[in-house]
Parts: structure tokens; sequence; C-alpha cells
């Protein structure tokens, strides 16, 4: 220590300070690793916290679509009829049920029927879809407000509902089709029957997946539209290129995975559609409209054939991952241009 000439005594510089109790505290020692932890406190292991959080969601959806898709191939293997219903018996039969509808020239109809109608909805969805969407993008504020306020309500309305209403339109009797026709001066629309046929009925099934569809495709196109930057229209008109190349051109190769994701989301959904073609007229006349999942309700429900009504819908699974692995060859090769 130093002594001052005053007298006053003081401590040295580097002295460790003292506490009030006159206790020294230790110096800290340099490079000390990070506290241990608290005892009695386990440590979950490092990266398990992402698979914690989608923890109840994967469980929900196992209990939700796992455990019935695997019942449901279950069954396809097993001889449920009315009686064995009855009976609470269920043998295995082996592949009987396939043989059988692999084998059936009804089953095969109703394939080629549910593709057709498929690829017929699909088409008229992305053209009408995109052809809106466009005329979205040109529209002023608010002929685009009203136009979509329309779109929105076609795309929000019940399917139940919208397909009572297509009953009414066509109806035999009071239908406004058939006075339209008479009124244009078509003869042979006194009490027409517009679902006569399984063709005519899957044209106005057609009518009204189209207009139900149609407002998804294009909100989703306008949306698109508003990331294409206007310098590139700009140069396109400088090019001299008309409407049809400035869309080929500019707009295609911009929006190219939305319309190959669009495309694939509406052949998912028309393929497996269910309510308008059953709501409509139950598969008639004569099962002459069914297509693929009505056809497994009408067989299961209908006609007591449970076993057979699964292995039809787990054809319909088979043959949507079939269509769906071209979906994914398309999205990787996007990715590997890229």
């Amino acid at each position: 220590m130093t002594v001052h000439s005053q007298g006053a005594v003081t401590a040295p510089q580097d002295a460790p300070p003292k506490s009030a109790g006159g206790q020294q505290t230790p110096p800290t020692t340099k490079g000390a690793g990070p506290p241990a932890p608290r005892r009695g406190r386990k440590q979950l292991p490092a990266g398990w916290l992402p698979y914690l959080l989608i923890g109840p969601a994967v469980l929900s959806l196992a209990t939700l679509l796992l455990y019935p898709l695997a019942k449901n191939v279950i069954l396809s293997f097993q001889k449920v009829d009315k009686i064995e219903f009855i009976q609470r018996k269920a043998p295995f039969n082996g592949v009987e049920n396939y043989t059988q509808l692999l084998g059936d020239t009804h089953f095969w109809t109703v394939v080629v029927r549910t593709f057709a109608f498929t690829a017929a909805n699909v088409a008229l969805i992305m053209l009408i879809g995109s052809l809106v969407g466009i005329l979205l993008n040109r529209l002023g504020t608010w002929m685009r407000l009203v136009l979509s306020m329309a779109l929105v309500m076609a795309w929000a309305m019940p399917i139940v509902a919208s397909v009572t209403v297509f009953q009414w339109l066509f109806d035999e009797q009071f239908g406004v089709m058939n006075w339209v026709m008479r009124t244009l001066g078509f003869s042979g629309y006194e009490q027409h029957n517009w679902f006569e046929t399984g063709l005519s009925t899957l044209t106005i099934v057609t009518v009204l997946v189209v207009w139900g569809s149609v407002p998804f495709v294009a909100l989703n196109m306008y949306a698109g539209l508003t990331t294409v930057s206007g310098e590139l229209y700009e140069a396109a008109r400088m090019d001299g290129a008309n409407g049809w190349q400035t869309f080929w051109q500019v707009v295609f190769p911009s929006l190219k995975p939305f319309f190959t994701v669009t495309t694939f989301l509406e052949v998912i959904w028309v393929f497996k559609a269910f309510t308008q073609v059953y709501a409509m007229n139950r598969g008639g006349p004569d099962r002459a409209s069914e297509t693929l999942p009505v056809f497994a309700f009408v067989e299961g429900q209908s006609q007591g054939h449970y076993a057979l009504a699964a292995a039809i819908s787990v054809l319909t699974i088979v043959m949507l991952v079939i269509v769906m692995s071209f979906y994914f060859r398309l999205i990787l090769k996007q990715e590997e241009e890229q």
C-alpha cells in the first residue's frame, strides 16, 4: 500500500474489492465454460423441437387419414357383401375383387368416362379461368372489384345448393333452359328432359363444375399477373408483338409454375368430384353418368358390395398417384432448370 503525505493509507490499485461483510470475492477464472445445468431438469436433445411441434399434426393425419386408408386396403382383399355384413364376417379372398374389376367392361367404361370428364373440365377451367384473370388485370378498379366479388360468391356457394339451382334451370317442366330454347325458335323443347342420357347429364355437370372452379383459377391468374413487370409488356409492344404473342412469350414463361400447379390441382379436384355428379342425377340414367367415385359409392351403399367398393377406391387412388407422379417430375425438372 501507499502512504501519502497527509497520512492516509490507500490500497493498491490491483487489489480485489472487499464486500460489506469484510470477505473477499473469489477472482473470476478466464476461459471458464458455460454454467452447469440445474440438477433435476432434463434437457431435450438438440434438433428435436421441430419434430415435437409437428407431432400433433402428424398424429392427427395418421388417425384421420392413414388409419382409414389402411382399413380400406385391408377390406379390398376381403369378401364383404350384405350377408357377410349382417353376419359380421370378413373372410379374405385375396385379389378376387381386383380381378373381378379388371375383367369387368363396365369398370373400364367408367374409367374412360372419368378421364374424359376430367380432361374436358380441366381444359375448360384453365382456358376460361385464364381469360377471366387477364380480364381482371385489364379492368379498372371498380369493375375489377365487382367482378372479383361475383367470382368469390360463385366460388363460395355450397355445392348442393348450386346443384339444386342447376336442376331448376334444366327442369323438364318449368326449367329456364327449355323456355330459352323455345324463345330462340328451336322446336322439340316442350318438356324436354335434359337428363335423358348420360352424356347430357355429364354435360350439365361439366357446366356446373366449370362454373364453380373458374373463380379459383381466375383470381390466382390475376394475382400472378400482378407480379409480371410492366417493362416486359413494354418491350413486347416495342418489338411489335400482338396480344397472343405477348401472352405466349411474356406471360406464360413468367407464370409457368402457376399453370403447372393449378392444372394438377384441378385434375385432382375434378377426378375425385363426387357431390356434383351424384346429387345431379344419382349417376343415372341407368348408371350412364357414373364416374369412379360415384361408381364406388353405388357399388358399396346401393348394391351392398362393400369390399368391391373398397377395391374401386384403392384403384382410384393408384390412378391419382400415377397422375401425380408426372406432376412431381415436372416440379423436379423445373427446379433443375432454375
